[in-house]
Parts: C-alpha cells; sequence; structure tokens
C-alpha cells in the first residue's frame, strides 16, 4: 500500500510541477505514521479565472450562438438553399449533430479547465484538429467585424433626417423604387428594385460587378466603422472573461426585443405570409440533396458557434462540478427558435417585397448573400407608421451588440491559446495586438469587392474547415480517447450517468453523418460564385490555400506529437501519441489526485474488436 502512495506523489511531482497549470509549487509529502498523500500549495500568481456567477456562464454562450449567426448568416443560407427546403434538415441537424456536440465540447473545456489546444492532451496525436479550429476561427473575427462595421454605418446613417435608404437617387435609374413609398405594381410587367437594396450595394458597398480587376479602393467610411468596431472588441477583451460575463446579461437580452418587434411589424406587412409560409413550408424531396445537408450542417457550427474551440474555452471557466446538460439544452433550443425567429421575420419582409415588386417567386425578391439581413430588416423598419428612426436606431444597436458578442467570443478563444503558451505576456497587451491585426485583416472586406472575398473566406476558411475538423474531433474523442472513458469522466465530474442517445450519437450518428454529407459534397463539388459571378482562377487557389493551412495542421501535428514521443520504433511512439498526457485530468491538484486513483480501475472489455465496439459505446 505505501509503495502505490509513493508512486502516485512522485508522478503528481512530475506531472505538477513542471507544467504549473494553476500557477503554483506543488510539494507533497508522505507523512509517516499515516498511509496518505497530502499536497501543499503555495501560490505564486495569480489563479486561473473564473465566471463571476454560475448564470454568467449560460448568458455568455447565449451572446456567443446567438449572435450575427442567427440573424445575418442563418436567412441568407435559407435562401440560397430554398426556404422551407433548409428548416427540415436544420432542425434534424440540431438534434443529431448541433447538441451532442455542443455538450461534447463543453463537457471538455469544464472537465480540462483549459484552453482547446491544451484540452487535446487527451489525445496528442489530434491536437492539430484544436490548431485548424483556433485559425478558422482567427479567419471568421476578420469578417465578423465587418459585418460590424456595416451594421455601425446603417446605425449612424439612421440619425439622418431622412432614412437614406427609403429613398432613390437620381443615378440609379428609373427601376428603382423608394421603400417609403412603395405600393403595389401587380398588374406591371416591369421588374423593380427597392431604394435599400440599390442603397447596400451602390452607396455603402460601393460594389462592383467582378473582381476581375481587383478589388477596387478602401471605402474609408467602412475603414472608420470598422476602426470603431475593433476599439469596442478590444476595450471589453481588456477587461478580461468577468467584464465579458456581466456585458453577457444586456447582450444576450437585449436582441429579443427588438426582434420581436420586427416580426410584429413584418407579419402585418401585405404578402408577408407568403413568404413565411414559402419559409416554413417542408420541400420533401430537398432531403436528398446533399447541398442543402451540408449547408444545415455548417450554418450549425456558426449558429451554435460549435467546432471553433470558443465553447471548450468558455466552459474552462466553469466550476468543476457544475451540471451543465440543462445549461446545453437550453442554450441549443434558444439558439434555434432564435434562427426561427430570425428566418420568419427576413421572409415576411421578402413576401412583402415580391408583392410590392410584382414577383411571385420568393427566392428572386433580392439577390441573396451576406448583404441580405442589410436589404430586408431597413425594408421592414421604413414602414413602420410611427418613430421609424427609432426602430433603425434600436434595431442596428442590437445588431451590433449580437456582433460585439459572437466576435468577443472567437476572439477570447484565440487569446486563451496564445496565454496557455506564452503566460508571461499580459492579457491587455494580447487584447490590443489581436485586434490590432484583426482590423488591419478586415480592411480587404471594406472594398468594393470585399464582399466576394468575404463569401469565399467564410466557405473555404470557415465553413469547410470546421466541417472536416469536426470530423476529426468526433473521432478523437469518441474512438481514440472512446466514449467509455468519457462518460466516466462526466460521472466522475457531475455525478451524473450519460444516456444512450449521447453515447450513440458521438460515436455513430454525429460523425457518420457529417463524414457521408463531406465526401458527397467534395464529389459534387462546383466552383463557389457570388451572386451568380465567377471568380479569377488565382482567387479559387488562394481560396484553397487557406483551407489547406487549416486542414493542413491535422497531419503537421499528428506528426510532430509521434516524434515527440519516447520510443525506438514508429509503433511504439504512435501508440504512446493516441494515449493521455501524465497532466490531462482535471487542472485542480486536489481533484486530479482522485481522479488519478479512479482511474486506475478504467479498462475497455472484449476479447475482439466487435465486443471492443460494443463496450466503447455502451461499457
Amino acid at each position: 500500500m505505501s509503495s502505490e502512495y509513493d508512486k502516485l506523489a512522485q508522478k503528481q511531482i512530475n506531472i505538477l510541477v513542471p507544467e504549473r497549470d494553476l500557477k503554483t509549487d506543488i510539494i507533497f509529502i508522505k507523512e509517516k505514521d499515516v498511509e496518505s498523500v497530502t499536497y501543499t500549495t503555495i501560490s505564486n500568481s495569480t489563479a486561473q479565472e473564473k465566471w463571476g456567477k454560475e448564470i454568467e456562464f449560460l448568458f455568455s454562450c447565449i451572446a456567443l450562438s446567438v449572435g450575427l449567426g442567427n440573424v445575418w448568416r442563418f436567412p441568407f443560407i435559407a435562401l440560397e438553399n430554398g426556404g422551407g427546403a433548409f428548416v427540415i434538415p436544420y432542425i434534424i441537424v440540431l438534434m443529431l449533430i448541433g447538441r451532442p456536440v455542443y455538450y461534447l465540447e463543453v463537457i471538455l473545456g469544464q472537465f480540462s479547465g483549459r484552453g482547446c489546444i491544451k484540452a487535446f492532451d487527451m489525445v496528442p496525436l489530434m491536437r492539430g484538429v484544436a490548431y485548424g479550429q483556433v485559425y478558422s476561427t482567427a479567419v471568421a473575427t476578420t469578417y465578423y467585424a465587418c459585418v460590424m462595421a456595416l451594421t455601425l454605418k446603417y446605425l449612424i446613417s439612421s440619425f439622418d433626417d431622412i432614412l437614406p435608404w427609403t429613398v432613390c437617387k437620381p443615378e440609379w435609374g428609373n427601376a428603382c423604387v423608394a421603400t417609403a413609398n412603395m405600393t403595389s405594381t401587380n398588374g406591371t410587367t416591369e421588374k423593380h428594385i427597392s431604394s435599400a437594396e440599390l442603397f447596400f450595394t451602390k452607396t455603402v458597398l460601393r460594389e462592383k460587378d467582378n473582381i476581375s480587376d481587383g478589388l477596387g479602393e478602401l471605402n474609408w467610411d467602412l475603414v472608420i466603422c470598422l476602426l470603431i468596431a475593433w476599439i469596442l472588441i478590444g476595450i471589453i477583451l481588456i477587461k478580461g472573461i468577468q467584464s465579458s460575463g456581466k456585458a453577457s446579461y444586456f447582450l444576450a437580452l437585449f436582441p429579443y426585443a427588438v426582434m420581436f418587434i420586427l416580426l410584429w411589424r413584418a407579419i402585418t406587412l401585405p404578402g408577408a405570409m407568403n413568404g413565411i409560409i414559402y419559409f416554413l413550408k417542408p420541400q420533401w424531396e430537398q432531403l436528398l440533396s446533399a447541398k442543402v445537408w451540408y449547408a444545415a450542417i455548417t450554418q450549425m457550427f456558426f449558429s451554435l458557434a460549435i467546432c471553433f474551440g470558443t465553447l471548450i474555452m468558455y466552459a474552462s471557466y466553469n466550476d468543476f462540478r457544475k451540471n451543465v446538460h440543462r445549461d446545453v439544452i437550453i442554450i441549443t433550443s434558444i439558439d434555434s427558435l432564435t434562427s426561427i425567429l430570425a428566418g420568419c421575420i427576413i421572409f415576411g419582409i421578402l413576401g412583402n417585397l415580391a408583392y410590392e415588386t410584382n414577383l411571385t417567386d420568393i427566392a428572386n425578391v433580392v439577390k441573396g448573400g451576406t448583404g441580405l439581413a442589410f436589404i430586408s430588416y431597413p425594408e421592414a423598419i421604413a414602414k413602420f407608421k410611427y418613430l421609424p428612426k427609432v426602430f433603425a436606431v434600436l434595431f442596428f444597436q442590437m445588431l451590433l451588440v449580437l456582433g460585439i458578442g459572437s466576435n468577443i467570443g472567437m476572439t477570447s478563444c484565440v487569446i486563451k491559446v496564445i496565454k496557455d503558451r506564452f503566460e508571461h505576456l499580459p492579457h491587455w497587451l494580447l487584447a490590443s495586438m489581436l485586434s490590432t491585426i484583426g482590423f488591419l485583416c478586415g480592411l480587404i472586406y471594406v472594398t468594393p469587392g470585399g464582399q466576394f472575398i468575404l463569401k469565399i473566406v467564410d466557405f473555404f476558411g470557415c465553413s469547410f474547415i470546421a466541417l472536416v475538423l469536426a470530423i476529426a474531433e468526433l473521432v478523437a474523442i469518441s474512438w481514440i480517447y472512446g466514449v467509455k472513458r468519457l462518460c466516466r469522466d462526466i460521472e466522475f465530474m457531475c455525478n451524473i450517468k450519460t444516456g444512450f442517445y449521447w453515447r450513440i450519437c458521438w460515436s455513430i450518428i454525429t460523425p457518420g453523418l457529417m463524414f457521408i454529407v463531406l465526401i458527397y459534397t467534395l464529389i459534387t463539388y462546383e466552383q463557389l460564385e457570388y451572386k451568380e459571378v465567377k471568380y479569377p482562377e488565382h482567387i479559387y487557389n488562394i481560396a484553397w490555400l487557406i483551407w489547406a493551412i487549416g486542414v493542413g495542421q491535422l497531419p503537421l501535428w499528428a506528426i510532430y506529437a509521434v516524434y515527440r514521443q519516447p520510443g525506438s520504433t514508429f509503433r511504439e511512439k504512435f501508440q504512446q501519441a493516441i494515449k493521455p498526457t501524465c497532466t490531462w485530468g482535471p487542472s485542480d491538484p486536489k481533484v486530479f489526485e482522485e481522479y488519478i486513483l479512479q482511474m486506475k480501475e478504467f479498462h475497455i472489455c472484449g476479447k475482439n474488436i466487435f465486443e471492443k465496439f460494443y463496450d466503447n459505446i455502451f461499457g
């Protein structure tokens, strides 16, 4: 018995002193007369950051997940994929992919108390998953801030004497129909374009028809707005996680007040119900379309902020014993309902636009794309009989708040990863540096060709990378680390048993469905277009390079992990690389000691591969 404790004590010393995860010196003492190990903690720096209150985690996750992905991205993705043809796959994907992965990442972050990179100490071979996700997150922050810049431009314009998107300018031609004075043109054959759409494309973006001759010069109005957006993000980031937690109350709740007002206005417009029916009416034949399933899965990544490392980071600030199961159900449900709410607002407005501009096909009312929200929402606001300017200010404040909530979560994830690696760097310096880099990278989006770049970066730099790495993440956690061991960890941490639904989704359904969609997408791949305009060939080459850098983290770090392992043969090194490191487990030393003792009894049962397969899932 005594020798066992000697070994454990020595192992704890070897583990905890070099790593210093909690910035402490750990001294173990074996008492002569009592067969137990005690320890003394000598603090030499501040402890790991935690949420000020437990509920701040819930509100921060709502602010992160219920953000631009719902109000800005979901409507134009739904429009591009047939409205009701998209909603049913989206709901199915929520149940079979979104919710299981959300719970998995929250559990992983809370259990390890680490950022997403160090969380993959559970399977060092697959650490490239985390690096790829952080890379993708960093890419997403650059164009999310661009959307915030557009929002600020509209917010400032809302203080004009007349809302500028409600009137036509002479240079827009006779096809323009002033939003403020729009009346039905049914019975005529001429196709009209609303002033809101022309204001967005001609005045705000100054958008080019193509980018074959370059992106054009910087739009200095948007440059200033982009700078202000990053200053706002930087200030909150410098304050740290507790400041973000306090801000989350407002960031999570304020948007709903504005959205319900917009919903009420949208459904009272002529023709609105046709648009909402188009959005909600199932098109069952589209369930066989891989394109729709791919769109539903990647939209779920953005909507819930899964597979980007941010959830692992947020959950790492939780109390170790917190039962997050209820929070996961609440957040994922609210997130999806918010997407449906935003869809009803947008498609209600599109139904009205179809009625006013003499079109019967909802899908062709406006050109889709990333700017849809900046066309449809202002259309609805312009038609408020009372105080339209007030509601314009409220709406764009809401959109700005959503952008801040999303961007803070993503940028904090990148900061956490760097801080875990370079602990001596002050937090304010990292926040300032990343805000500056984000601003400089975002300048490409505030050119006349910026929306072309935004769409291709969104696909190759984020959603396509996220799909590949999500599959790798599920394989790493469910099959290399093991569902059985994961469920044992959950029981140790939260004292709850993991049900059949979670086990079967993590191990088979979730990775299997994503893998099928990935393969079919690759087989049926067609070159990306923006508003039916193809990109120059060199842009496609750059886009594939962006994708390769993200996905390439997987083999790169796998090779490095194998190389770093002890052993004389490749097989020995590989076997070590798929095992958790000696530091894997709870970050608290006392809890870590309990965990080590428990895991001594853990093993996978079965004489052959089929029995082990069954035991991993149901054991």
